[in-house]
């Protein structure tokens, strides 16, 4: 049975260091993958630049995705995230500081799975995370795999 993987796209490694600080201390082992701005994830997704030649048959069972980044906005990354068979069905978790009712609306919108606001608070990140493990890698029933013609 393969890893699942997640891919969290975040461009503060102060954000990046307390996510993997708040995976650590759950016990969530998963392989965490780190975008540091759009162009960068849409590189993963989709086996360019950097990723060239990535095994595009495996991909992350979540993808946490901030909305304020450099080069590629979230909301534009969601967009072709959607826009793609190959990662359209993809959850895609809004993990973000924003707290404009705008930005819940048009992610929704757009096709995210869920809106998650950053809490400030270390212990209360810590819940989210476990939280949002606890759903995305176990409980979550992702589709089927496509089948290959």
């Amino acid at each position: 049975m393969q890893q699942k993987t997640i891919l969290l796209v975040e461009d503060n490694p102060d954000d990046v260091l307390l996510t993997q600080r708040a995976l650590k201390k759950n016990n969530i082992s998963n392989e965490l993958v780190v975008a540091r701005d759009g162009v960068e994830a849409l590189d993963y997704l989709f086996g360019t630049g950097a990723w060239q030649g990535r095994d595009l048959s495996i991909q992350p069972v979540v993808i946490l995705l901030d909305l304020m980044l450099p080069r590629l906005d979230g909301m534009e990354v969601l967009r072709r995230i959607r826009a793609s068979e190959l990662t359209s069905l993809l959850p895609v978790v809004i993990l973000t500081t924003s707290r404009e009712d705008r930005d819940r609306l048009q992610t929704y919108s757009l096709g995210a799975n869920s809106f998650v606001r950053k809490p400030v608070d270390f212990e209360q990140f810590i819940e989210a995370v476990r939280q949002l493990g606890l759903y995305w890698l176990v409980l979550n029933e992702p589709p089927p795999a496509p089948k290959e013609a």
